[in-house]
């Protein structure tokens, strides 16, 4: 049989008839209660020498019911754990929530859960949003905003006549570079190279925006000691002297609509998380190559939903190794 708690007017009724000398059993059957459930409600609202008050009573009884109702936060405090360690890390909640399938395959949540989580009135306090990768103290909309590039390189071949292997990004080799900038004050620059199959990232410092500096950073960017089979940059004036990766490196530069960063989109989104670690205005000749270094393992080491939760180390390592058997 369901159970039904006390209500305000059976608790009036119990209080009137226990001050008028009415035994509790007598009550009992008059609100056709059981004894138990009578003494249980007494005793629990006239605990530390409380005098039993109906109100109060009622107040406490639906309070007390609306916080076991609440909803766990996130299941179990094993998931809990899990999505607190790897939020320090700098994961999102969707890498969470599909990573969490991987490492423990009887447990699940949703990476909405885990954003309302952070932003809950609960656990605002303990600011987790700072962990995001935007970090913002509010949870906002997305909305998109357009990107600026310059038309600086000419004779170039266009983002179309790329094969399409390396649209699908069905092969390792075909990658997506470009450069990231300091602030007003400094001519220093972070080379950024991915291969768009397996994301894996090269992050290299130069310091100018010169041809010649990213010739060299292009140089020290190639994934696993392989090869780069084609590169599709944007036509800024740093990549004028693609013809030389095309001779230096034996690649075809594939250069992206002027006005349209997206079309490479991989290496524009790897950016954005290099910017968690080197926010926009900062010195870029202020971090020591350790410190690239070492945001540099962080993004080849963080699990992505693109690559079914794998990491970049992990899928360029795959790949590699179904190489090498086949030889």
């Amino acid at each position: 049989m369901k159970y039904h708690h006390l209500d305000a007017d059976e608790r009036v009724e119990l209080y009137a008839d226990l001050k008028s000398g009415v035994s509790l059993r007598s009550v009992a059957r008059k609100l056709r209660r059981s004894p138990s459930s009578l003494c249980r409600e007494l005793k629990r609202h006239t605990r530390y020498g409380r005098v039993y008050k109906p109100v109060l009573a009622n107040k406490r009884a639906i309070k007390w019911s609306g916080n076991q109702r609440s909803k766990a936060p996130l299941k179990t405090a094993e998931i809990l754990n899990y999505v607190h360690t790897k939020l320090k890390l700098g994961w999102s909640p969707e890498t969470i929530a599909g990573r969490l399938k991987l490492d423990h395959p009887n447990s699940s949540t949703n990476y909405e859960s885990i954003y309302r989580w952070i932003y809950s009135k609960k656990w605002r306090k303990d600011k987790l949003w700072q962990h995001l990768e935007c970090g913002h103290k509010r949870r906002r909309i997305n909305w998109g905003r357009r990107g600026a590039t310059y038309t600086k390189v000419l004779d170039t071949k266009s983002i179309n006549l790329r094969p399409n292997i390396a649209n699908h990004r069905l092969q390792i080799g075909h990658g997506e570079t470009d450069l990231m900038e300091s602030g007003r004050d400094s001519s220093a620059a972070l080379s950024v190279t991915v291969d768009r199959s397996t994301r894996f990232t090269r992050l290299v410092k130069v310091p100018d925006k010169t041809a010649r500096s990213k010739t060299h950073a292009m140089a020290r960017s190639l994934p696993f000691g392989l090869v780069w089979l084609t590169m599709t940059a944007d036509r800024g004036s740093e990549n004028k002297s693609f013809s030389v990766w095309e001779t230096r490196f034996n690649l075809t530069v594939f250069f992206c609509t002027a006005y349209h960063s997206w079309e490479k989109g991989t290496v524009e989104n790897t950016i954005k998380r290099v910017r968690r670690f080197i926010p926009k205005g900062e010195n870029i000749a202020n971090y020591s190559w350790r410190d690239i270094q070492r945001i540099e393992n962080w993004i080849n080491h963080k699990p992505m939903k693109c690559l079914q939760y794998l990491t970049p180390y992990e899928k360029m390592r795959s790949v590699t190794q179904s190489l090498e058997s086949k030889k």
